[in-house]
């Protein structure tokens, strides 16, 4: 080799003097150095590139001299590896393209831009055996008449398509050019002989615009983009599809995703979290933690211990060990009630995880969530508000737009129970009447629904489209589920654990004092008039300011009928979030915007729980009132629908991540 240039520019080759250069380029991991080995054999030469620390290696097949390339993701001159194989390939008499077929969107961009340089291409389109299996059909016939050059589809592991390949080479040919670069290069042309280095140059490679002197803008940006359109081109039209042939994840992953057999698989997901979190563990398996060991041996053994120094009677010894008692309420709700549904709920979010179904469910409800002005992304901070809506809150971060974010934020801190008051709340539904759990779920689900929609009209905007990479379906990692489940289940109880006592301290003061009679006396009209609950109840909801899923706790243990249990859920769910989200929610919207729906939470919580309540006391029939509760959301979203003129919805444009700055990222 000759010794480089001081201005970066590309280094003259001297391999094989007269022999022609057959150079294999490709993505990293593409399967490459199998082709190397198999063409080159047992003779392979390596060589210091010169300038550089690095090697290439050379050998022999026929009447070419084959020469290997690093992995890249494109040409330029940014590092070495890029730079070597930019100097090697621009120079080659032939180039094999090496092309994953799992990942082909990505790989043709290096494709095209080789065939942009105008070398003569023959592509072998590896790993067609695993892309099957994940069901993806790929056209080879229809991608070679996209690309211009011959195709040949190759099982590198299994040498299989080695035989056509090398039959193959001698129709190698420069491939279709990306459209609208022509004109670009053509002035360029008149500097540089060589349209590799003239393409390059058009690009910005600084090496070899500094050794031509060009000072005409570079105009990356734009030739990435033609690109990156000719691409999604080629691959929408060459591919498609398919289950035959397929894994059975990868079937089970294209049926979640179908909306006839997705959402009646998400459903039966949703049913079987209900009976395992609502009916056997909130059931059965809290009936041993709380009722047994912690109210049958753990709250008498601490009555026992401290009776003999503390009058139960007194100020100290109701705080300590009272009803309300920091030793006695704080660890039965916390250890007994909460943290078994908490670490079941966690369990199953693990197994979702794990398997990669969460970015399905995604996937399956971008369509519904669009109507509420959402798009299938903000499906995850949903799942996640369920386990905390304080992390879910953040996770909003994420959504593609501050209109997203607003209507995310306070749809998790109306209507998104978090794990331990989703585990209250499904162990009370368990308890009454099917229909009544029923009416609670079509009134919250309605809620959600209303509002979005509400919010969707007002807030002028559209959602973003959904980009979203599918994990391969695969059977969940024990080991990696159960650690998941004990680090936030651990993290809930340390969290918990204070919180619960300064509610149950709170509580007890108020007791002592005889403020807690005082208050439910004061919030009779409210409770007991427009709520028709029982008047205790109004202690559940001062519970509930400190953290809903202790005004829960408190519920269950207030005997309520059917009726009054849905209403009590209904506004409980839909009142304030607990501390931590209301000043996460503050630190991710303005604070105006955070007190606004605070607020506002407040409001819808007790008006709708009072409607529910009324309308039962009018019609006395689960059927009509829930049916009037629908009817009235939606006469709601229909006079806001009338009443406002919605602004013309401009679609966004996609996130304009373009090719340089993805390529320069993968770099």
């Amino acid at each position: 080799m000759a010794a480089p240039t001081c201005h970066g520019a590309p280094v003259k080759l001297t391999l094989g003097h007269d022999e022609k250069k057959l150079v294999l380029a490709g993505n990293p991991n593409v399967g490459k150095s199998v082709f190397f080995n198999h063409f080159s054999g047992m003779y392979v030469d390596v060589s210091n590139y010169p300038g550089t620390t690095l090697d290439i290696a050379h050998g022999h097949y026929g009447e070419w001299v084959i020469v290997d390339t690093p992995g890249i993701y494109g040409l330029s001159s940014f590092n070495d590896e890029e730079r070597i194989a930019r100097d090697v390939i621009i120079q080659a008499d032939q180039v094999l393209n090496v092309v994953s077929a799992l990942h082909l969107e990505r790989d043709l961009f290096l494709t095209q831009q080789i065939i942009d340089t105008g070398v003569p291409v023959i592509v072998a389109l590896n790993m067609v055996d695993e892309a099957r299996r994940q069901g993806i059909a790929i056209d080879i016939d229809g991608l070679a008449r996209e690309l211009g050059v011959p195709v040949v589809s190759t099982i590198a592991v299994r040498k299989e398509g080695f035989a056509e390949l090398e039959a193959a080479l001698t129709q190698a040919c420069p491939g279709r050019t990306t459209p609208g670069i022509e004109p670009k290069i053509e002035p360029l042309l008149k500097v540089t002989p060589y349209r590799g280095e003239a393409l390059l140059a058009l690009e910005g490679d600084p090496g070899i615009r500094a050794a031509y002197l060009m000072e005409t803008p570079a105009e990356r940006e734009q030739i990435y983009l033609y690109r990156r359109q000719r691409v999604n081109q080629i691959v929408e039209t060459v591919t498609t599809e398919t289950t035959e042939g397929a894994a059975w994840t990868t079937k089970l992953g294209y049926w979640m995703v179908r909306p006839v057999t997705g959402i009646p698989m998400l459903l039966a997901v949703m049913y079987f979290m209900y009976k395992l979190i609502g009916v056997w563990v909130a059931g059965d398996l809290v009936e041993l933690t709380e009722g047994v060991i912690m109210e049958g041996y753990y709250v008498p053994w601490v009555h026992s211990l401290l009776s003999a120094w503390i009058d139960p009677a007194s100020i100290i010894g109701v705080v300590l060990f009272g009803q309300f008692g920091l030793l006695t309420m704080t660890f039965t709700y916390v250890l007994g009630l909460l943290l078994p549904m908490v670490v079941a709920f966690y369990l199953f979010l693990g197994v979702l995880e794990d398997s990669g179904y969460l970015p399905r469910i995604a996937a399956l409800t971008d369509r519904m969530l669009n109507y509420i002005g959402l798009s299938g992304s903000a499906v995850i901070p949903f799942i996640l508000g369920f386990g905390c809506v304080t992390l879910a809150t953040i996770t909003t971060r994420v959504l593609a737009s501050e209109r997203e974010k607003r209507i995310a934020v306070f749809l998790l801190g109306l209507v998104i129970p978090c794990s331990a008051q989703l585990g209250v709340i499904t162990g009370i539904l368990a308890t009454i009447d099917l229909a009544y759990a029923l009416m609670f779920v079509l009134i919250i689900a309605s809620i959600l629904v209303s509002v979005g929609m509400i919010m969707d009209r007002l807030i002028p905007g559209r959602p973003a489209d959904l980009f979203l990479e599918l994990p391969p379906v695969r059977v969940p990692i024990v080991r990696n589920v159960l650690t998941k489940t004990w680090m936030k289940s651990y993290a809930f109880t340390v969290e918990a654990i204070p919180i619960f006592g300064f509610g149950a301290l709170l509580i007890s003061l108020l007791q002592v004092g005889g403020a807690l009679t005082a208050l439910q006396d004061l919030l009779e009209p409210l409770t007991v008039g427009w709520l028709h609950l029982p008047k205790e109840t109004s202690t559940v909801f001062v519970m509930g300011l400190i953290r809903r899923d202790f005004g829960a706790a408190g519920l269950a243990n207030i005997s309520l009928g059917s009726a009054e249990a849905v209403v009590a859920l209904v506004t409980l769910a839909l009142f304030v979030p607990c501390f931590a989200s209301v000043l996460v929610m503050f630190k991710e919207r303005s604070k105006k915007e955070a007190l606004v729906m605070w607020f506002s939470t407040w409001v819808i919580a007790f008006v709708t729980g009072g409607i529910v309540a009324q309308f039962y006391g009018w019609f006395g029939s689960v059927i009509s009132t829930t049916l009037a509760c629908l009817a009235l959301q939606v006469a709601m979203v229909a006079i806001t629908y009338g009443l406002t003129v919605k602004k013309r919805k401009t679609p966004l444009a996609a996130p304009c991540k373009s090719d340089l700055a993805s390529y320069e990222q993968a770099r």
